[in-house]
């Protein structure tokens, strides 16, 4: 057996956990159960299908899936930023609302 041949076998082993890993990631984004878990498991699914074209690239010996790749990667990281500046956001909001309530119970008990 080739060394090339070899090689194929792993990529396309690795190409199988790498599917199957990003399934798992869904499930995670899906239920969630805080955003910060769904924003990461995002992230994570980001970076396997960067991973997957990379090795793609390699198979098939397809230069330009790397830049497809470079592309990719800066979409993911952009969109990680939005949803985190969404997240930060929301969650400063909220804690803004809980404070304001806590103050005017507060004040409501001091009359």
């Amino acid at each position: 057996m080739e060394l090339v041949q070899r090689f194929e076998w792993i990529f396309h082993i690795i190409l199988i956990i790498l599917a199957l890993m990003l399934v798992l990631c869904l499930i995670r984004a899906i239920i969630g159960p805080r955003i910060a878990d769904r924003l990461v498991s995002v992230n994570m699914m980001g970076t396997m299908v960067m991973v997957i074209i990379s090795i793609l690239a390699l198979i098939m010996d397809e230069g330009y899936l790397l830049d497809i790749c470079l592309i990719y990667a800066m979409i993911s990281f952009l969109a990680v930023v939005v949803l985190t500046r969404v997240y930060t956001g929301v969650y400063l909001e909220a804690k803004q609302k809980k404070e304001k309530q806590k103050r005017e119970v507060q004040k409501d008990e001091t009359h």
